[in-house]
C-alpha cells in the first residue's frame, strides 16, 4: 500500500489541499470535485476491462477519426470539432497560445487567467452580490481592452449559474465586428433544465466568431479518461487550436469511451435526472440554515454565502475535513469582494448531501 506524508487529519487536510486529484485514495468525501456519480454505467467499464489488452498494445486513434467520434454523438462536421486531454488542453492552447489577449469574467475557473502569459488576461468583475453576466458591459470591456477572446462559462464555476441563450447571442454579435472570438464553455450544462433548449451547439454554424468548449468529465463521470472538446463553425480558427494539438493525444481507453458511448444514451440522461433531483433536495435543505445566502443551482454544485457570524470559509473546510473527513472548495484565491464568506459544494447522493448539512451546522460556529 502506498504510504503519503501525513501523519494526522490536519496533516492530511494540508496535502490534499494541494492536489489536483487522486483524491480515492485517501479516503474522504469529496464534496469538491464535480462529477456525475450516476455514469458511467458497469456495462461501460466491463466494455473497456475486456477490451484492455487491444487498448494497452495499440497506439490510439489520431484527431480527425476522434473528431469523428465526437461528431457522432454532438451531430456535426468533423471539420468543426477539437478533440483534447480534457478541457484543460484546449484552454492552454487558447489562452496560452492564441489570444493575444484574453478576458474572463470572475469569479469563474480559474484555468482560462491561469494559462495566459502574464499581461494577457483581463478579468471582468461579475455584477456583486447577484454574480450576473451584464453582457453589454462585458461586450464594451472586451472592445476597450482589445480582447481578441472572451470567455463565458455557462454555468459559471464556481457560481453554478447559466447566463442566458439570448443573451449569448447578443454577445457573440456585439463582439463580431471586432473580431473577437467568443468561447462558451458548456462543461456542465447537462444539468440545466431544457439544455436543448439552452446550448448553443446546434445552432454553431450561425456565429463564425464563437467556439463552444466542453469538458466531458464532469457529465460523463469520467475524470480519469481525460476528454474534452471544441466545437466552432470556423474552421481557421479550428485548425489554428488543432495546431496546438500533437498527434496522439488522447488515450486508447478514452478513444474506446467515445466509440461505444451513443449505445448509452438513454443512460445517460437519466442519470442527470438524477443528479438534478439530488441536486434539488439539497439545494431546500441549504436554503434551510440561518442565514446562508444559497444561489440557485443550474449545474451540480450549489455556491453559498456563509452566515455572517459563522466562521470563514477556509475555516469551516478545513474544519469539515478534520473533524467530518468531507472535503468541499472555499473561495479563497477567487477573485470577487468578500471570497472568504464563499464555499463550493458538489451535490453527491442524497444520503451524503444530508450527512453533509449535518456536519456543516457542527463546525460552522465556535462551540462556546
Amino acid at each position: 500500500m502506498t504510504q503519503f506524508n501525513y501523519k494526522n487529519q490536519t496533516e492530511k487536510y494540508e496535502y490534499i489541499s494541494k492536489q489536483h486529484g487522486g483524491y480515492y485514495r485517501h479516503n474522504f468525501i469529496d464534496h469538491a470535485y464535480l462529477y456525475n456519480l450516476y455514469f458511467p454505467p458497469k456495462a461501460v467499464l466491463a466494455t473497456l476491462k475486456e477490451k484492455i489488452h487491444d487498448i494497452v498494445l495499440n497506439y490510439p486513434m489520431a484527431q480527425d477519426a476522434l473528431a469523428s467520434l465526437i461528431g457522432n454523438i454532438i451531430q456535426q462536421p468533423t471539420e468543426r470539432i477539437v478533440v483534447g486531454n480534457g478541457a484543460a488542453e484546449i484552454i492552454k492552447i487558447l489562452s496560452g497560445s492564441l489570444a493575444k489577449k484574453i478576458i474572463v469574467p470572475v469569479p469563474s475557473f480559474n484555468e482560462y487567467a491561469n494559462a495566459a502569459p502574464k499581461g494577457r488576461a483581463v478579468e471582468f468583475p461579475l455584477e456583486f452580490p447577484s454574480f450576473q453576466l451584464d453582457v453589454d458591459k462585458f461586450a464594451d470591456e472586451s472592445i476597450k481592452v482589445g480582447a481578441d477572446m472572451a470567455v463565458v462559462v455557462t454555468p459559471n464555476n464556481p457560481t453554478s449559474m447559466l447566463v442566458p441563450k439570448a443573451d449569448l447571442i447578443r454577445l457573440s454579435e456585439k463582439l463580431r465586428p471586432s473580431n473577437c472570438m467568443l468561447i462558451i464553455d458548456e462543461s456542465f450544462l447537462d444539468f440545466a433544465d431544457n439544455k436543448e433548449q439552452i446550448s448553443l451547439e446546434q445552432d454553431i454554424d450561425r456565429y463564425p466568431n464563437m467556439a463552444i468548449l466542453k469538458s466531458m468529465s464532469k457529465a460523463y463521470g469520467i475524470c480519469g479518461l481525460r476528454i474534452g472538446y471544441m466545437l466552432t463553425a470556423n474552421t481557421d480558427f479550428a485548425k489554428a487550436v488543432r495546431n496546438g494539438i500533437h498527434i496522439w493525444n488522447i488515450n486508447g481507453f478514452a478513444e474506446e469511451f467515445l466509440r461505444i458511448l451513443p449505445q448509452y444514451k438513454q443512460e445517460f440522461e437519466d442519470s442527470c435526472e438524477k443528479v438534478k433531483v439530488d441536486r434539488d433536495a439539497f439545494y431546500n435543505k441549504l436554503c434551510a440554515i440561518n442565514g446562508m445566502t444559497v444561489f440557485k443551482p443550474d449545474a451540480n454544485y450549489i455556491y453559498c454565502r456563509l452566515p455572517d457570524a459563522a466562521l470563514s470559509g477556509s475555516e469551516v473546510t478545513k474544519r469539515l475535513f478534520i473533524e467530518h473527513n468531507i472535503y468541499i472548495k472555499d473561495s479563497v484565491g477567487k477573485t470577487q469582494p468578500d471570497a472568504d464568506r464563499y464555499i463550493r459544494i458538489a451535490s453527491r447522493t442524497q444520503e451524503e448531501n444530508n450527512t453533509l448539512i449535518d456536519a456543516l451546522m457542527d463546525v460552522m460556529y465556535l462551540k462556546k
